[in-house]
């Protein structure tokens, strides 16, 4: 029987989440939110070989350059997670938003500050990681406190959707005003895409009142009382919550070090092929592969088929995506490397209704808590570091592009191991009676 304190909180929560109309409404301005992330996260990646050519890199400081993003982006996990479950998600993505498309529209400047460029371009990604890092902590602490259980799958699969857009949309109009202009446009593209996108958000979403209270929260430091105290000690004696924490690390780790060097691999093995073609085919298929993993995992769950729901994404999300990324580093074909890129690429998008869907399942008091702690701890600089930087490193010193999808093929699996050893769905932020937290 449930105690009197949980069905209150459980009625409180009925009570805040989202009629169907806003949902809609905040589910499709996430949607593009979570784009235009990707857009200004995508636009060095599909920028970088112009970039170095202009700048004067090597392989090894271009990898620099890419991993730099990641060393900021993981230091603000925890902490978006916390202010998303303390202030309200939705504050949280667009205060962060409006900081880093000022950023990425004005990196073509910083750029060119002075003669260290690589030092410039390195601290203004580190910084836009920095304001990107709390995304996605706040997004799901936002759809954990807003959305029906039924429908919460569906709801993060659609708005995860945005990253494979945001990265088409920059393959496509990135690889034409590379032709046709500079690389330059790209950021002036994605970053006033961003800030236009902000005044929307908050002119007809976001009340002006809500967001000012946030902003003088933030200034003076001050707690909000919104959750109870959060089960530290019961989560993390959990092996469940540990196999969230490593899977999703591995699952980080190997999108982006496939989204930080698939253009270069392709511009330089095929240096005659249409920019636009491996730098859209891949994300294009990504698209509905990430709605349909979503509809999928609610699908099952509606059906009673919640035990199939849970390992089903992380087989298809973890281990056949990296089956073909490995594939992808045996073939000379064009073709076969652009179907392998695409299957590996398309297939990822199954960890939206699954590792992540398993943190809200695990502890939707706080998940965007949990899911900062799944990206940002115990090894912070593992998803984008020692994946996008080793990446440039073996590189540079083999040769040969096989190692790189090596890693990524090993990294996933490993990912996929641990959460099929250890990892469930049941509820575990729910304290027994006197029990101290």
């Amino acid at each position: 029987m449930q105690p009197p304190l949980d069905e209150a909180r459980r009625d409180m929560a009925e009570d805040a989440q989202w009629s169907r109309p806003e949902c809609h409404a905040w589910t499709g301005a996430l949607l593009l939110g979570t784009c235009l992330l990707y857009c200004t996260r995508a636009s060095v990646p599909v920028c970088a070989v112009a970039m170095s050519q202009d700048l004067g890199w090597n392989k090894k400081e271009a990898g620099v350059m890419l991993s730099s993003f990641f060393w900021g982006y993981c230091l603000t996990q925890v902490v978006g997670g916390h202010l998303g479950d303390r202030i309200g998600g939705e504050k949280v993505i667009v205060l962060s938003a409006s900081a880093w498309g000022s950023i990425t529209a004005a990196t073509p400047l910083l750029a060119h500050l002075g003669g260290a460029h690589l030092v410039s371009m390195t601290l203004s990604r580190v910084l836009t990681g920095l304001l990107q890092g709390v995304h996605f902590p706040a997004l799901s602490s936002l759809l954990s406190q807003k959305v029906r259980e039924s429908e919460r799958a569906f709801a993060y699969s659609t708005v995860g959707a945005g990253s494979q857009i945001g990265t088409l949309l920059t393959g496509v109009v990135g690889s034409v005003l590379l032709e046709w202009h500079s690389w330059q446009s790209v950021f002036y593209f994605s970053g006033g895409l961003t800030l236009l996108w902000v005044w929307y958000v908050h002119r007809y979403l976001l009340r002006e009142k809500g967001l000012g209270l946030a902003l003088g929260i933030l200034a003076r430091g001050l707690p909000v009382s919104r959750h109870s105290k959060v089960p530290w000690r019961q989560l993390f004696r959990k092996p469940a919550v540990w196999a969230a924490v490593f899977s999703q690390l591995c699952s980080a780790c190997s999108f982006f070090t496939l989204l930080s060097w698939l253009p270069t691999f392709f511009q330089e093995t095929f240096p005659h092929a249409k920019g636009w073609v491996f730098n859209v085919v891949p994300w294009l298929v990504a698209i509905p592969a990430s709605v349909f993993s979503g509809f999928l995992s609610d699908h099952l769950v509606c059906q009673g088929e919640a035990a199939v729901a849970g390992p089903l994404p992380q087989v298809m999300g973890l281990g056949l995506s990296g089956i073909f990324a490995l594939c992808l580093g045996h073939t000379s074909s064009f073709f076969q490397s652009v179907v392998f890129a695409s299957a590996s690429i398309g297939l990822q998008t199954f960890n939206h209704s699954g590792i992540s869907m398993n943190i809200q399942d695990l502890a939707p008091s706080c998940a965007g808590f949990l899911f900062g702690e799944d990206v940002g701890d115990p090894s912070p600089a593992l998803p984008g570091v020692m994946g996008v930087c080793l990446g440039g490193y073996l590189i540079e010193t083999t040769g040969s592009w096989t190692y790189l999808f090596s890693l990524v093929a090993v990294t996933s699996n490993l990912g996929l191991c641990t959460f099929l050893a250890f990892g469930q769905a049941q509820r575990v932020d729910l304290s027994p009676p006197n029990e101290d937290l």
